[in-house]
């Protein structure tokens, strides 16, 4: 017999402010090792062992061995998207140093969320693939529109993308209060514009900055015009 959930259990799981961090960190969507993550969080790597024990038990990351070293990532989209979902709701972190400020400033310009693109970026790629018909907006959700041609131009497939995984997802962004195209589309969209030199990922931490070439092929592919960062 089942009953309700038991949202506390995962509620005390990630209440803690350095597993919180960790998470964060794994929003990336690329697995990581635990002394890495130990140093996002502030932490010792002695004590970051535990409390990446507590994430696994929870079902909340996964962890795979590497010859001797155990890395981690987020145990699935829906993971993700729960952590985006919590993010909407979230106070915003009071900004006690310069980087944090630059970091932060950074995150809302531009970002990975998990997998695909979030922040400003992200929804602004969104609305543009909307304008296109590339992408339905109606009822509450995305869908997959009927032209092709701007996710041609930014070198997605459709046809390859189908599987298993939703191929659109709508993910609401806590940076901007608006949705972001998520699911096996909108991690294409991000895979190739990291392939193609459109993006680079800055280093430890999920934001990401739009290259100069990136500018003018985004303003080709999806008419965008992106301000110099």
């Amino acid at each position: 017999m089942t009953a309700d959930v038991d949202i506390a259990r995962v509620a005390t799981v990630i209440g803690d402010r350095a597993r919180a961090a960790m998470l964060s960190a794994l929003h990336e969507g690329k697995p990581l090792p635990g002394g890495e993550l130990a140093r996002r969080a502030g932490i010792a790597t002695s004590t970051a062992s535990e409390h990446l024990s507590r994430l696994v038990d929870a079902g909340l990351v996964r962890a795979e061995r590497r010859g001797r070293h155990r890395f981690y990532s987020l145990a699935g989209e829906d993971v993700a998207r729960a952590w985006e979902a919590l993010a909407v709701i979230a106070p915003p972190m009071e900004v006690r140093t310069l980087r944090a400020a630059s970091v932060g400033a950074a995150l809302a310009e531009a970002r990975t969320c998990y997998d695909h693109l979030a922040g400003r970026l992200g929804v602004a790629v969104t609305d543009a693939l909307v304008s296109a018909g590339a992408l339905d907006d109606r009822d509450g959700g995305l869908a997959l529109g009927e032209e092709r041609s701007a996710l041609e131009a930014l070198g997605v497939e459709v046809d390859a993308l189908r599987g298993r995984r939703p191929l659109v997802l709508r993910c609401i962004d806590w940076s901007e209060r608006r949705p972001h195209v998520a699911g096996a589309l909108g991690a294409a969209v991000a895979s190739r514009c990291l392939e193609r030199g459109w993006i680079e990922r800055l280093p430890s931490t999920r934001a990401v900055r739009v290259t100069r070439a990136g500018r003018e092929r985004f303003f080709g592919a999806l008419g965008l015009e992106l301000a110099a960062r």
